[in-house]
């Protein structure tokens, strides 16, 4: 791999909530930045106003910030080559557009709407592909100009090579040639005098020193306009690197936004603000969207962002589409969790307690994250494990106390006989109360499941909860032994 400097960017629409293919995109360009000693830069491309969703813009900038995606030069940061918001750079758009005119390799259009429908009706009543007809491509410039300047509404188009063949080059799937007949006269500049993606992003790449640009297969049809209009000024291309797409976890089509009310089904989300909100932690998520793509060539595939960096090579990189495996983000998301220190993940697992209403202590809160961690998947799973600890457990109904096969009397006396034992202990930690406890169910030829079972639907008012011993000494002498106190005196 060239270890050059390279300067790439990310460059959302601000059209709706961040999907998890656009941050793929951004990470991998965040990788390559750093791993080559060079710039990650975002940049908005908002010129499509109708489309446009307030807030959006925010969400993007924010949702890179939780992935750890710090950029060098945005719209909020400023940099040496801004602006870096395309509403705010349309004085540059005019003065290439212009330049592409004067070379002839653009025209305007003024052909209406319904000029164009009719034409493409036409077309594919004739089984032809549907395309601009040039009408407006062989005017003569001078007259063109004036329609122009007397203020009649129009297009400004590419003209396309209409002999030979265009050749564009992909880092991942090689060259690919192109009949140039089949190519269209594609919109420069709209009606609105806004410029297209096809044309802004063009000249922003090279205005902004890009070196690669990283972005999605569905661009492939369009790399061939791309580059003539590239190759039309005199620039040099970017290395190109049209990524592998993602499809739904069945392998069959390419996984949407409309997907998102199957994801959200299963406990998910296709979008990176809904991970957040539903435990998945940047790590995890960051490591799961790096391999679908990516092959880092080694045994271990729990990746740290600095090991990501490390490791990554574009040369790696494959175009095979790659299925949605939400169990594999579990797999990631879990062994993260394992891997922050105690003190990160009890910052991490409060709010999600605090939105439960509960207050939360601190102290007690670092003594149950030893005993929770494995059993974390996600973060908001620390709600049925460890809510429990800072409320005040109601007494369960006599019938959750009792264990299977065991009557009322039985587990009655068995609690008593359990109470006194736990008073009489001269300390609380889990090793003092679990000796006895395994004693008692050796001597009363009892079952762990039965006893065990009691204590923790006693203590903790549910069947599911962290290692008994361990959350009993948490609890404290006395709580303990008022609960099961209660839930011998119930039964």
């Amino acid at each position: 791999m060239d270890l050059k400097p390279a300067r790439v960017r990310f460059a959302p629409s601000p059209t709706g909530h961040m999907h998890l293919g656009s941050a793929r995109t951004a990470l991998y360009n965040y990788l390559l930045a750093k791993k080559t000693g060079g710039k990650f830069i975002l940049r908005i491309e908002d010129t499509d106003q109708k489309r446009y969703v307030p807030g959006a813009e925010q969400e993007l900038i924010d949702g890179l910030r939780w992935l750890g995606l710090e950029y060098d030069e945005g719209p909020d940061i400023g940099g040496p080559y801004g602006p870096y918001r395309q509403t705010d750079r349309k004085a540059i758009y005019d003065e290439y557009i212009q330049k592409l005119i004067d070379k002839g390799s653009a025209y305007p259009c003024f052909c209406t709407p319904e000029r164009l429908a009719a034409v493409r009706e036409e077309q594919m009543k004739n089984k032809v592909q549907p395309r601009y007809d040039g009408h407006c491509r062989g005017m003569d410039p001078g007259g063109a100009q004036k329609r122009v300047d007397s203020g009649e509404k129009h297009v400004i188009r590419f003209r396309m090579p209409k002999e030979g063949k265009t050749t564009v080059s992909d880092h991942l799937r090689g060259e690919i040639t192109v009949d140039n007949t089949t190519l269209d006269d594609s919109v420069l500049i709209k009606s609105d005098g806004w410029p297209t993606y096809h044309f802004a992003a063009m000249v922003d790449d090279h205005l902004m020193e890009i070196t690669h640009v990283f972005r999605g297969s569905e661009w492939l049809g369009t790399f061939p306009l791309h580059a003539n209009i590239i190759r039309a000024f005199g620039w040099q291309e970017p290395v190109w690197v049209h990524l592998s797409v993602f499809l739904k976890p069945s392998g069959k089509g390419k996984m949407s936004k409309r997907e998102k009310e199957d994801a959200i089904k299963d406990g998910y989300s296709i979008f990176v603000t809904g991970m957040s909100e539903l435990g998945f932690i940047p790590e995890g998520l960051n490591n799961w969207t790096a391999l679908m793509g990516w092959g880092a060539g080694e045994t271990e595939d729990v990746l740290t962002l600095s090991e990501m960096i490390d490791k990554f090579d574009i040369d790696k990189l494959n175009a095979s589409p790659a299925a949605i495996n939400f169990a594999r983000l579990d797999h990631f998301n879990g062994e993260h969790i394992r891997r922050l220190e105690a003190w990160d993940l009890a910052k991490r697992i409060r709010p999600y307690l605090e939105r439960e209403g509960l207050v939360v202590d601190e102290g007690k809160l670092q003594m149950i994250i030893p005993i929770i961690r494995e059993r974390l998947v996600t973060l908001d799973d620390c709600v049925p494990f460890a809510a429990w600890f800072f409320k005040e457990v109601a007494t369960p109904p006599a019938e959750e106390l009792l264990p299977k096969g065991m009557a009322a009397q039985q587990v009655k006396q068995m609690g008593a006989e359990v109470l006194e034992i736990l008073k009489g202990l001269p300390s609380f930690s889990h090793s003092t109360v679990e000796e006895p406890m395994r004693k008692y169910i050796e001597e009363k030829q009892l079952s762990p499941n039965q006893v065990f079972g009691f204590l923790r639907v006693a203590i903790s008012g549910q069947k599911v909860s962290p290692p008994l011993f361990e959350s009993m000494e948490i609890v404290g002498r006395d709580t303990v032994l008022a609960r099961v106190a209660r839930a011998v005196d119930s039964l």
